[in-house]
């Protein structure tokens, strides 16, 4: 439950070197540029490094032409560390070799774009003909025809079926060639005097034209034309893709290495503009993880004119460290979680350790079941394994929980009793340890479910009070609702009450009602004030003590409420753990109704049902147990990322 440990860098020099020290600021892959002007309070002095990124526009030209050309740079193509000397002449020779090789690239998709063209043109034009088949039409002549004109085009079903309304017309004649459920495709002709008249009747009858070029010969025949030539460009298409082939294998390498080494000078580039300069000086600050300081050192080792300091993140209180997670291995997957909420702030308690193991504790007892279990952990692996889904990696631990506690509850694909022997066996039990749906064993579920809460609350308060006073905020530490004086509160009065009402011994007498209610009732009410004192303020007391009043009194009246509704929404905990076993009795209920082969098809697919549905809804009520009743009573989640430059 740690923070990695950071420090500020501030690096100074000449001008000249300012170019060497941002490549081995990117070269190091540990340092994280922030915006320099902002370290100080008079900036009149400065100026932002205000430098076009030359590397730009050849990367882009080259990063659209090979995606263009469906090409990727090697895999394993890296630059390498570059002197001065070596960057300032890849600016030129690398710009050449990406220029040529963008241009014939660019000549050869040209071409191939130039038949994908002509390619979608007479596909879109058989189309066309294709419903002309049935014509014994020469074009060529029908077409020039000056005494008669030609209308090719489609007629509604409906509407050639009226047709016949028009036979004392003799020009009124359409003659198809295809059709299909809703129009016949076809031609009709009509001499020059009477085109006129032919054409108002039928578009009253909702024909429509069809555009056809100026082409030779009958259906069939332009067709099989047609045919030849998508044939022949799609055999010239294919040559472009050996062309791109052979010039990838020719040049794909020397490209590669130029890619990398490009785009790697980008991104060093890039890091010039959170410097600022004065005069022919440059200053540039950054952060690093404490571990990685001599590591960014040795970089900057060989670098002539520069100045290097490295000053603890905790010395700079007006700056907001960046945040680097550190946990075990084991609880790394639960940083998904913690960050769907926000990253902690520098000087804040990492939760992740303790997510881990409350959310994977919670799930199990909510979801328990040795083969649903099991089949959750697999599908978790998979999804990590195939997709790299963080949300797999969180699954398997749950899954894993979830069958610890099947164990316990005896129930393996909802069957209640099939481990009864092996208890038998081990522990010489006649049974399973816990039988859920007894109305004994219901109630003390449900009793061990608040219970759980009212630990995990108790918890979160003192994991507040930790990270409030690591960052100096008394006031929440020590008289907030999650502070020491609403621990003492809420315990006091929940020790109180089970004492007094469960295990029938008078504990709230009037000194204890006092001294460990009363009190810190009173302490949370004047938590503002009392804040501002312990802190050495000297305008501790508040402006207007009837507003005082009147804002705290109703926010000490939402604080009680909220220890009473935190508590109880533990409650769920203990109502999954029925409503799983419930559903299960309801699959099996079922199943008994058919006969032997419809009862195991009913077994497994209420089981897919029950595991699917409950295994999300009891994932979602974790997290909001996890978010709600824990993480606001002693989480902030507002930090920011280290996201350090690394070279790609």
């Amino acid at each position: 439950m740690a923070v990695s440990k950071m420090k500020l860098v501030n690096i100074s020099g000449s001008l000249e070197a300012l170019g060497a020290v941002t490549r081995a600021c990117g070269e190091s892959g540990v340092f994280q540029p922030d915006d320099t002007l902002s370290y100080y309070s008079d900036t009149s002095a400065f100026s932002v490094v205000h430098e076009e990124n030359p590397f730009t526009a050849p990367l882009s030209a080259l990063h659209g032409c090979l995606q263009n050309a469906g090409l990727k740079p090697g895999a394993n193509a890296k630059a390498a560390r570059l002197s001065d000397a070596e960057a300032e002449s890849l600016k030129d020779e690398g710009f050449d070799i990406a220029n040529a090789f963008v241009a014939d690239v660019d000549e050869i998709t040209a071409a191939r774009n130039a038949c994908d063209d002509k390619i979608a043109t007479l596909k879109a034009e058989r189309e066309q003909f294709e419903h002309l088949r049935g014509l014994n039409i020469d074009f060529e002549s029908v077409l020039h025809c000056k005494t008669i004109k030609v209308r090719f085009g489609r007629l509604p079903l409906e509407s050639y079926r009226k047709l016949g309304a028009y036979d004392d017309n003799p020009y009124v004649l359409f003659f198809p060639g295809a059709c299909d459920t809703a129009y016949y495709w076809g031609v009709y002709f009509a001499p020059v005097d009477f085109a006129e008249e032919v054409d108002r009747i039928f578009s009253s009858m909702y024909f429509e034209r069809m555009h056809i070029p100026d082409v030779e010969g009958t259906p069939e025949e332009i067709l099989e034309e047609m045919t030849a030539k998508t044939e022949a460009l799609q055999k010239k298409r294919a040559d472009t893709a050996v062309r791109l082939q052979e010039l990838w294998k020719e040049k794909g390498e020397e490209c590669s290495s130029v890619y990398a080494c490009l785009q790697q000078l980008s991104v060093c580039f890039d890091i010039r503009r959170y410097a600022a300069r004065y005069a022919d000086k440059f200053t540039l600050n950054g952060w690093v993880l404490a571990s990685e300081e001599e590591t960014l050192k040795k970089r900057m080792a060989d670098i002539a004119d520069i100045t290097v300091s490295f000053k603890r993140a905790e010395e700079d209180g007006r700056h907001t460290p960046p945040v680097a997670l550190k946990n075990r291995r084991i609880f790394r997957p639960f940083e998904y979680l913690v960050g769907m909420y926000g990253l902690p702030c520098y000087n804040e308690i990492d939760p992740t350790a303790f997510v881990a193991i409350t959310y994977t504790l919670l799930f199990g007892v909510m979801f328990g079941d040795v083969g649903q279990g099991l089949l959750v952990a697999l599908v978790g692996w998979l999804m990590w394994k195939f997709k790299k889904m963080d949300i797999g990696r969180v699954l398997i631990p749950c899954g894993i929980s979830s069958s610890v506690f099947g164990l316990v509850y005896g129930s393996v694909f909802g069957f209640e009793h099939l481990l009864d022997p092996l208890y038998k066996a081990l522990f010489g039990l006649n049974e399973k340890p816990v039988e859920v749906m007894a109305s004994a064993t219901a109630t003390r579920i449900i009793v061990t479910a608040v219970a759980i809460g009212f630990v995990l609350i108790v918890v979160s308060m003192l994991l507040n009070i930790v990270s409030a006073l690591r960052r100096r905020d008394f006031e929440t530490g020590l008289f907030g609702a999650s502070g020491v004086a609403g621990l003492i509160f809420y315990t006091s009065l929940v020790t109180g009450l089970v004492c007094q009402l469960v295990l029938k011994v008078h504990l709230m007498t009037p000194l204890y009602v006092l001294l460990l209610i009363v009190l810190p009732v009173l302490l949370i009410f004047l938590r503002e004030p009392l804040g501002r004192l312990v802190a050495g303020k000297k305008d501790w007391l508040p402006e207007s003590f009837g507003d005082f009043v009147l804002q705290n009194f109703f926010e000490l009246f939402e604080t009680m409420l909220s220890y009473l509704s935190n508590t109880m929404s533990f409650l769920r905990v203990g109502a999954f753990v029925l409503v799983h076993a419930g559903m299960m009795m309801a699959v099996f209920a079922l199943a008994n109704i058919f006969g032997t082969f419809g009862y195991t098809v009913t077994v497994i697919l209420g089981n897919g049902l029950v595991m699917v549905m409950e295994a999300l809804l009891v994932a979602i009520q974790v997290m909001r147990l996890q978010f709600y009743e824990m993480f606001s009573r002693y989480y902030i989640g507002e930090g920011r990322s280290f996201e350090p430059v690394k070279l790609s």
